[in-house]
Formats: structure tokens, C-alpha cells, sequence
């Protein structure tokens, strides 16, 4: 999970050809791949997704994180479909 988040894609990928869990989630709910989104991380996305994760697991999804940030392109790459896309989404968590 921190090879993707800080942007390491080929740790990222050796991590995964090692047997990494690409659908392990932290302990706020959050997986792999949201954290990947959240930081536009595309490369690291298309990786993940080539290796099986769901990008409707954990809180919010992948999908949610990619609609709340307004990344479409990234919202191709997880195979979102027009269902996702009309979805209510949650709105992103800001410290005060």
C-alpha cells in the first residue's frame, strides 16, 4: 500500500509479482487502489487493475475516489460503468 501511495511503480510491480494482496484494505477501510487514485497515479492504477483488484472495494471505492476528484480517465482504466458513474457519491473528507 505505501509503494502505490507514495508513487513507486516499480515497487509497486514487484510487490506484486511477489503475491502482495491488491485488494488488502488499512485500518480506516481504504485499499490499495483508492490511494493510487486519490494521488492520480494512472501508471500504478493500470497496474493494480492488471493484477485483479476490485475497484469497488473498501470506503470509498476506487470508483468513488476517481468521481470525487473528477479523474475520467482513471474512471476508464477501473472499468467504471455508466451505473458507477450516475451514483451518489460521497463527498471527500476536508480537515478544518
Amino acid at each position: 500500500m505505501l509503494a502505490a501511495y507514495a508513487g513507486h511503480l516499480n515497487l509497486t510491480k514487484e510487490l506484486l509479482q511477489r503475491g502482495a494482496d491488491v485488494d488488502r484494505l488499512n485500518d480506516s477501510g481504504q485499499s490499495i487502489i483508492s490511494g493510487a487514485v486519490f494521488k492520480g497515479y494512472g501508471e500504478i492504477v493500470q497496474a493494480l487493475m492488471a493484477k485483479g483488484a476490485d475497484p469497488r472495494t473498501g470506503a470509498p471505492t476506487a470508483i468513488h475516489t476517481a468521481m470525487m476528484f473528477g479523474q475520467d480517465k482513471i474512471l476508464d482504466i477501473l472499468g467504471a460503468t455508466e451505473e458507477d458513474r450516475k451514483a451518489d457519491v460521497p463527498k471527500p473528507i476536508v480537515s478544518q
